[in-house]
């Protein structure tokens, strides 16, 4: 199979060049470092001899101070090749005979540690060797020999050399051996791939790989790729019966979703002409008997009448809130560029016009748009805006704030507020129908309110939650989908 990236084949014969080429070359050096020191050490050794034969042979020239018979005694070194430069010191320093092979060399002694009779150094090119001379316990002098390096530099070359030829031949038979197994390891791990690739493109999960191979592991491989396509086979004929299922009670949901739809809109109707038609009665005749009877009813009546009065409107608004919330739930949408900006400002000029005593600064951000349905959204800004003009009215001067913000990738829209606020461990409460956080006497209200914006906004898509504090104002935050995000999903309604 060919792809962008290396073969198996290829890169077990990588992996075992380079194991095999390691192993060579790791014995390679070992054997050279070794081979080194042992003729280095046996280089040393000869020295040793040498400068012991040396220094026996000079005892007498030194005892009866004849320089030339030392100096003959060293000439003997010119058979041997690898010594450089030679001679005899005293105790003193001075040079007492010498030997140089080309005549220029200049003798440089090191010195013998207290206590040893023997020194040697080597350097890049060079090794220098100094044996003391003793006769009957009295040191007469130092032997120096110093001796070039090139025999060890030379054998150090060829050793080299061979093991470079050595660790090639090395590797040209692992690259022969390995061509020759490696098909037995690669070719079917080669298959394997090329079925789960077919398997990939197709969706064919009924193919199966063949299991034929004589190594263990690999023959687990493919039991247990046969075994998951196998579990895979099952789970599609589990899942294409659960489709079927969930499809067929889909369906029946959704009759049963119609069947109500059409008994909330047979109860909407109810409530709009059986409910308000009595209430309607009993509101006429509360005017007629304030109007006409007024004059019959003492202060106690009068009371009860009044009292009448608000119950019957008080029950108006909810009967009215309640067709509304119906509404919202099931009016369809229709989604477009909304003006936040601008029904934000024609709401706050309202409100203005029907109290203009209040001393309310409204704080509206510029170019506040929105995707969502126009009169769906004008309906949330009209609560949410009333709300806060409702609750400021604590404040001798109110501020109301209307905006948006940016979190992560969401636009989250906010309309706040300094007014009474509420407790915020009561918050889940306020967007549950009837439930009201400040009695009617306080702030009047239905409770509807926020309910029908909650419901408006998750068929936007969105979220809705607020935030406050007792007597520090309130702000009411939430999102609506995008454009993007609105093409993709379906309308959600809240039931």
């Amino acid at each position: 199979m060919r792809t962008g990236h290396a073969s198996i084949t290829s890169r077990l014969t990588r992996m075992n060049l380079l194991v095999s080429g390691t192993a060579l070359v790791l014995a390679c050096v070992a054997f050279l470092a070794y081979d080194l020191y042992a003729f280095q050490d046996a280089m040393v050794r000869n020295l040793s001899t040498e400068a012991q034969i040396i220094g026996s042979n000079s005892i007498s020239a030194i005892t009866f101070n004849d320089p030339q018979s030392a100096r003959t005694t060293l000439g003997a070194l010119k058979a041997a090749p690898g010594i450089i430069s030679a001679g005899i010191l005293l105790p003193d320093g001075r040079i007492f005979a010498e030997y140089s092979r080309n005549h220029e060399e200049t003798l440089h002694v090191s010195r013998i540690p207290p206590g040893k009779i023997e020194a040697h150094i080597f350097s890049a090119n060079d090794v220098v060797l100094c044996h003391s001379i003793i006769f009957e316990g009295q040191n007469l002098g130092v032997v120096y020999l110093r001796s070039d390096l090139s025999r060890i530099q030379q054998r150090f070359l060829r050793y080299v050399a061979i093991s470079f030829i050595v660790l090639l031949l090395a590797l040209l038979t692992a690259l022969l051996i390995s061509v020759r197994y490696r098909r037995t390891v690669s070719a079917p791990i080669i298959h394997l791939a090329e079925t789960a690739r077919n398997i990939a493109q197709s969706e064919n999960y009924a193919l199966r790989v063949e299991t034929d191979s004589e190594y263990r592991e690999i023959a687990t491989l493919d039991a247990g790729f046969n075994e998951m396509l196998s579990q895979i086979q099952r789970r599609d004929s589990d899942l294409l019966n659960a489709r079927q299922q969930l499809e067929q009670r889909v369906e029946e949901r959704t009759r049963q979703l119609a069947a109500t739809n059409r008994e909330l809109e047979s109860f909407a109707y109810s409530v709009s002409h059986d409910l308000r038609n009595p209430l309607d009665v009993l509101t006429n005749y509360t005017y007629l008997m304030q109007t006409q009877n007024d004059s019959q009813l003492d202060e106690k009546g009068r009371e009860y009448l009044h009292q009448m009065e608000r119950a019957t409107r008080r029950m108006a608004d909810l009967i009215e809130d309640l067709l509304n919330l119906s509404r919202m739930t099931m009016a369809p949408m229709h989604r477009e560029s909304v003006d936040l900006t601008g029904i934000a400002h024609s709401i706050s000029a309202e409100l203005m016009r029907q109290d203009s005593q209040r001393d309310v600064d409204f704080h509206i951000e510029d170019s506040l748009q929105a995707n969502g349905d126009s009169r769906l959204l004008r309906i949330v800004f009209e609560n949410l805006i009333r709300n806060a003009w409702k609750y400021t009215a604590v404040r001798s001067r109110a501020n109301i704030e209307i905006g948006s913000k940016k979190e992560g990738r969401a636009t989250v829209y906010y309309v706040r507020d300094d007014g009474a606020g509420f407790d915020s461990r009561q918050a889940n409460r306020l967007f549950q129908p009837f439930q009201r956080l400040h009695s009617t006497a306080e702030f009047p209200g239905t409770g509807i309110g926020l309910a029908t914006v909650q419901r408006i906004v998750h068929r936007h898509g969105g979220e809705i939650w607020a935030d406050g504090a007792i007597d520090k104002g309130a702000t009411f935050y939430f999102t609506l989908q995008s454009w993007e995000e609105a093409g993709t999903h379906a309308d959600r309604s809240v039931a």
